[in-house]
């Protein structure tokens, strides 16, 4: 009867503890609406990384709840199986306790891995949350010379019934040289191989060298992602719009050996890259090719995609 009671007891804590969790995560979530200072309906601009900051605080509410569920729900099998040993005896009293064990520990290792699954997105996350944050301060002083900046600009626009995801343009920036789609990867060092150094990365102009090997995928994501800004602007404008790619490696030191389709970049070397009209055909002199009246008009379209931020 002891052994009863103390199982009750046991289940009782638990449904009470879970329902405070509820009640908290509700409240929470209430008062982000409560007692606003401002209209309800108000939106603010994506800032850098925007949706990487909302995939940290979801991966902060998961771990917190993977925390509490494992803390909690392997002492329950173990307790029942000690209670059912019991009022057993002989060998099914060890089969129920090896038995209520066994349980206890697996789901201990589950719980274990889904917190440690967690963390590592957290981690990689945050990271590349830095990455963009790093990325924005270098763009930030182009503002002050009539640059239009925006950050993770929500893209993609899959037609119906197609199974392609949208994604994000970290960075687009508007300006008389053109928009230019800027695509952050914030990358680990690793071991570098023989004759590489550990904070370079190469670009011929078709593929990436890495100190532990080469790959195109950036340069591709680039493209791919500066093609659909081209396509996205020519329909909302009826026509053409010099979009440029380019993809930025924070804390790296960019070798170039070649040119190519996408400009490969150091945060330090985007306001260079960015304020620098291509020189006219004929007398080599810097011809914009974007007007201040065209400008504004693709910012409204960028910043109609980027004002959805809300409390």
């Amino acid at each position: 009867m002891p052994a009863m009671t103390s199982v009750l007891f046991g289940l009782g804590y638990f449904l009470l503890f879970m329902a405070v969790l509820v009640l908290l995560f509700f409240l929470k979530k209430r008062s982000r609406q409560d007692r606003a200072p401002f209209p309800e309906n108000t939106r603010l601009l994506r800032g850098p990384g925007e949706s990487l900051r909302r995939r940290v605080s979801e991966l902060d509410e998961k771990i917190t709840s993977s925390l509490s569920t494992g803390l909690l729900v392997p002492i329950f099998p173990l307790g029942a199986g000690f209670y059912v040993a019991s009022i057993l005896t002989g060998w099914p009293q060890l089969v129920a306790a090896v038995l209520s064990v066994g349980v206890f520990a697996a789901l201990i290792v589950i719980m274990a891995k889904r917190m440690i699954s967690f963390m590592e997105m957290w981690r990689n996350a945050a990271l590349g949350l830095f990455g963009e944050r790093i990325v924005a301060e270098h763009l930030d002083p182009l503002r002050a010379t009539g640059h239009r900046v925006f950050h993770d600009v929500p893209a993609g626009d899959p037609p119906a019934g197609s199974t392609t995801p949208p994604f994000n343009l970290d960075h687009v920036v508007v300006g008389p040289a053109g928009v230019f789609a800027i695509e952050t990867k914030t990358r680990r060092k690793g071991r570098a191989r023989v004759g590489f150094m550990a904070h370079e990365i190469i670009y011929d102009g078709r593929a990436l060298a890495y100190p532990w090997g080469e790959d195109q995928h950036g340069l591709e994501q680039a493209r791919r992602q500066t093609a659909w800004l081209a396509d996205f602007l020519a329909r909302q404008l009826g026509r053409p719009v010099p979009v440029h790619a380019l993809l930025v490696f924070p804390g790296w030191m960019i070798i170039r050996k070649g040119r190519g389709a996408v400009n490969v970049l150091n945060p330090r070397e985007l306001p260079a890259a960015i304020d620098r009209p291509a020189p006219g055909p004929h007398t080599g002199v810097p011809v914009p090719a974007l007007d201040p009246a065209t400008i504004d008009l693709i910012a409204r379209q960028l910043e109609a995609r980027c004002r959805d931020v809300e409390l």
